[in-house]
């Protein structure tokens, strides 16, 4: 049979319940327990008559008794049915049976005991329809493909349970994060996301327009310049979490849109982030998966210690013998293509930078912190107090992954006027990713903004130690649409 024969005959069925006078869609159930309370307390709910409700996932039917298999968020139990003459009128006993399929909710009011054969079970003589399905799930086997496992990711929840309790895991890497922020005292605040100027990143925005003031808008590619604009206000902790959107390529580490967080704390620097961060991701990793060992990929991670700083140019020199702060470009070209790295000759000295810093990156179990990076790479970070030509920033490095990014925040408004222009004339030059020219963040900053430490961090992190590539781990990733 076809699916559109398997849809006919549950339309016919359909019409078949109308014509006895039965709602196949009513507004209201009348579930008194979930099936797992059935399951974990059996000694207690034994002998007790309770409603569940849930979906069926499978009807064995032999002649005067029936099992229906009956699942519901928290679990699944057996409804075993007998055959009776005493049915309400809107329920269906053994000989409507017919009328129900797999897929279809319904709830069953009986008493909790177990069958012969020892499994527990509701002995109810009849269920009640709540929705009737017209397509059937596939079965367990029958939902591999990717592009329609994410294209109707309703029906890959219920052939793929582990997709539902991922997206659990999920919800907890969040919560945990905003317990731990506001443990430490930060306050959550929705900022922005439509901007008239974008930035706070190296990324391409997304374009829209508002009717309303026939005026282009971008979607934010981060929450910093915002936040940031709060300290100006008089918040001293604050932090976002919330969508961003960035105009680039999608793979396993990157989705166009996706969940970030991003905090700030006045008269804090980024020695305060480095111990704070760490302490934030241990503590997450703890919530949300109960350890801080992890296998990604070929890398074994081990959390639990204190993580050891590595400076950016030593890194660099220590590996490929290029200096960042003089740097040879057709010998640093050279080692971009011999790595298989496609670079235009003609993109600034700080893509260039950034591109084999990457090659190093990918290779780097950690934790490490990676620290001082250049001032050319760093347009919102402060400048060290050793080294004028490094910034006060930090990044967790962690199987191959950049797990976030910090730094002591800019204040100086020359300062940050100067590399706003530096980056706009990069942005001028045809680098879709260098950031815009934002002067009403540079008044801002006139006014005063006092010493901060700023940190941000994506979901990339829950995918990371998830082990699951980032279409895999967000419930509705983005894909193709048929023609």
């Amino acid at each position: 049979m076809t699916l559109d024969d398997y849809r006919n005959e549950r339309l016919r069925k359909l019409e078949e319940i109308k014509k006895l006078g039965i709602n196949p869609y009513p507004a209201k159930a009348h579930r008194t327990t979930h099936i797992s309370d059935i399951i974990d307390h059996f000694d207690e709910k034994d002998g007790q008559e309770v409603c569940v409700a849930g979906r069926i996932t499978a009807i064995r039917s032999f002649g005067k008794i029936a099992f229906v298999k009956l699942r519901d968020y928290f679990g699944e139990v057996q409804i075993f049915m007998q055959k009776s003459d005493d049915i309400p009128v809107d329920e269906f006993g053994l000989k409507r049976l017919k009328l129900l399929d797999t897929g279809d909710f319904v709830e069953a009011r009986g008493k909790v005991g177990r069958s012969s054969t020892g499994e527990i079970s509701i002995f109810a003589n009849s269920v009640r329809l709540l929705t009737k399905s017209l397509r059937p799930l596939p079965g367990f086997d029958g939902l591999t493909n990717k592009e329609e496992r994410y294209r109707r990711r309703y029906v890959d929840m219920n052939v793929n349970p582990e997709v539902r309790e991922r997206l659990v895991r999920r919800s907890k890497f969040w919560q945990a994060t905003r317990d731990f922020m506001n443990q430490h005292g930060f306050i959550e605040i929705n900022t922005p996301v439509l901007e008239t100027t974008t930035g706070g990143a190296d990324a391409n925005p997304f374009v829209t327009h508002m009717d309303a003031l026939d005026s282009d808008y971008y979607l934010r590619i981060s929450q910093e310049l915002p936040l940031k604009r709060l300290l100006g206000g008089g918040f001293e902790k604050v932090y976002d979490i919330g969508p961003r959107f960035r105009n680039e390529g999608v793979d396993d580490e990157h989705l166009p849109e996706h969940i970030a967080f991003e905090s700030y704390a006045a008269y804090e620097n980024y020695e305060d982030g480095i111990k704070l961060y760490e302490a934030m991701i241990k503590y997450v990793a703890m919530q949300t998966w109960g350890t801080l060992k992890f296998k990604v990929g070929d890398f074994d991670i081990d959390l639990d210690c204190e993580w050891p700083r590595v400076k950016y140019a030593d890194l660099l020199k220590e590996k490929f013998d290029i200096d960042v702060f003089a740097l040879d470009r057709e010998k640093t070209l050279g080692i971009l293509h011999k790595n298989n790295m496609q670079v235009d000759s003609k993109v600034s000295d700080a893509r260039i930078i950034d591109n084999l810093w990457k090659i190093i990156r990918k290779t780097s179990a950690g934790p490490y912190w990676l620290i001082e990076e250049p001032l050319s790479l760093s347009p919102l970070a402060k400048i060290s107090e050793e080294n004028p030509l490094v910034t006060q920033r930090f990044h967790p490095i962690i199987a191959g992954t950049e797990m976030g990014n910090g730094y002591s925040e800019l204040n100086d408004p020359l300062d940050q006027l100067s590399r706003f222009e530096e980056q706009q004339a990069m942005r001028d030059a045809g680098d879709n990713e260098a950031q815009m020219l934002d002067m009403d963040f540079v008044e801002m900053l006139e006014y005063g903004m006092p010493p901060a430490c700023g940190w941000g961090n994506s979901e990339r992190n829950f995918w990371l130690l998830e082990g699951v590539s980032g279409r895999e781990a967000v419930p509705f990733p983005i894909i193709r649409q048929k023609s």
